[in-house]
């Protein structure tokens, strides 16, 4: 698997990238994992509804092909674009995807001794606001909770306003994927050292008031390069075949 880090991108050039180079890879594709840093763009998923954006301002709003709801990219958070062949790796996207969540809990912890969770039904890592290095497990209610409103909603309808299930917890990772015949590519967003305010002009996510936070808010001061280099070679840990 090679890893390359491809600096600072536009993210509709990266994305184009991504799809042009998962049509024409074929059964024997090395796969890849691409590092990259975006100009400041809000990116909707294939379901994304325009209510979440509130007030875009001057940053781009682009449509992708990948899953889940509103997000935000700019300066200061690495994000990774894992392109695997699953069907070569023998594991289904549920697995995939906790790989990803796995690589991220295990680079927050190598690069600050941050603890990171999931949520139930919630893609992504979370951390403790007000204890962001506590192993306390989350409390199974705040996954009932979720896990009860998710299924209350009427069809379509998103996934709907903040929830208790988020109470106490930021944001510090964003996931969302695409695959193709097998094929993966989009990826995840590790918020390392940014400008902060763009996440409160979107439902981030598709959660109203759902807080998003960076390590630098938590008090960690590191290096993109270095969180870049930590996220990929967990990654490359996870998903080489």
């Amino acid at each position: 698997m090679r890893t390359l880090n491809l600096g600072f991108r536009p993210y509709a050039e990266t994305e184009a990238a991504m799809r042009a180079f998962t049509a024409a890879r074929t059964p024997e594709t090395e796969d890849e994992i691409w590092l990259v840093e975006h100009e400041p763009v809000f990116t909707q998923g294939v379901a994304g509804r325009d209510a979440h954006v509130l007030a875009a301002g001057g940053i781009p709003v682009l449509r992708t092909d990948r899953g889940g709801q509103v997000t935000y990219h700019g300066p200061g958070q690495v994000v990774a674009y894992p392109l695997v062949d699953l069907r070569r790796l023998g594991i289904y996207v549920k697995e995939y995807v906790f790989r990803i969540e796995e690589a991220v809990v295990n680079t927050l912890w190598e690069c600050g001794g941050v603890v990171g969770h999931r949520v139930r039904g919630a893609p992504g890592i979370y951390v403790r606001l007000a204890d962001p290095y506590s192993h306390a497990r989350l409390h199974a209610q705040q996954h009932a909770q979720l896990h009860a409103q998710q299924h209350a909603k009427p069809p379509g309808a998103g996934p709907g306003l903040a929830l208790d299930a988020f109470q106490g917890l930021g944001k510090i990772a964003a996931l969302g994927i695409k695959v193709s015949q097998h094929r993966a590519y989009h990826g995840v967003a590790l918020n390392v050292a940014m400008d902060l305010e763009p996440f409160t002009r979107i439902d981030p996510c598709g959660y109203a008031n759902l807080r998003t936070v960076d390590l630098q808010t938590l008090g960690v001061q590191a290096r993109w390069a270095e969180v870049a280099e930590q996220l990929a070679r967990q990654l490359r840990e996870r998903l080489s075949g």
